[in-house]
C-alpha cells in the first residue's frame, strides 16, 4: 500500500481483477517486488 501510495481497499481491487500479483503465506498476502515493478510499467505504458 505504501509503495503504491494507494488505499488497502484499492491494492485488493487490484488483486482481485488480476492487475496486481500476490501470494499468500499462511494468512499475510504478500506482493512480490517484480510484481510492483511490472504493474508499474504497465502504467507508465498505458499512460503514454
Amino acid at each position: 500500500m505504501a509503495a503504491l501510495r494507494l488505499s488497502r481497499s484499492k491494492v485488493y481491487d487490484l488483486i482481485r481483477s488480476n492487475q496486481l500479483r500476490s501470494i499468500t503465506i499462511g494468512r499475510a498476502r504478500r506482493i512480490p517486488a517484480d510484481a510492483l515493478r511490472q504493474y508499474f510499467d504497465t502504467q507508465m505504458e498505458e499512460a503514454a
